[in-house]
């Protein structure tokens, strides 16, 4: 087992814990706000999140596309969840930043559910990467 399996281990892992609290507590939680200080709150959570985020999924990309074109073991898992990450960062970038840009400028209830709604997919993906490890970290310690 190498240190880069355990990077993404740990970054998959940490993600999908992240990415459960957020589908379930932080973004129903929007609906919430006061829309007189909806702009701020946004603003908060992007840079908020974003320091915590970033790194997170980069480490996450980063090792998994190492461990997907130097693996010699369980080539077939390691592709599949570097898939599975490629799915997350289009689902971000397509639906979910677009919708965040949105709420900031302005409060809107469909937006925040349309949020929620399709964050489900990088929040079942996120579960699928963490198995996969499971799965990898499974046969390295048999």
């Amino acid at each position: 087992m190498n240190s880069i399996f355990i990077l993404n281990l740990f970054s998959s892992f940490f993600l999908c814990g992240l990415i459960w609290t957020v589908q379930i507590v932080h973004y129903p939680y929007f609906i919430f706000t006061d829309s007189e200080q909806h702009q701020q709150a946004m603003d908060f959570h992007r840079t908020r999140i974003s320091f915590i985020v970033i790194p997170a999924m980069l480490a996450e990309l980063l090792s998994s596309a190492w461990l997907t074109f130097t693996a010699t073991e369980y080539i077939w898992l390691h592709t599949a969840g570097f898939i599975i990450v490629l799915l997350i960062w289009v689902i971000t970038f397509a639906k979910q930043v677009p919708l965040h840009s949105n709420l900031a400028n302005q409060f809107s209830r469909t937006d925040i559910n349309n949020l929620v709604k399709s964050n489900r997919w990088r929040t079942i993906l996120w579960t699928l990467k963490s198995l996969t490890g499971i799965l990898i970290l499974k046969e390295y310690l048999i």
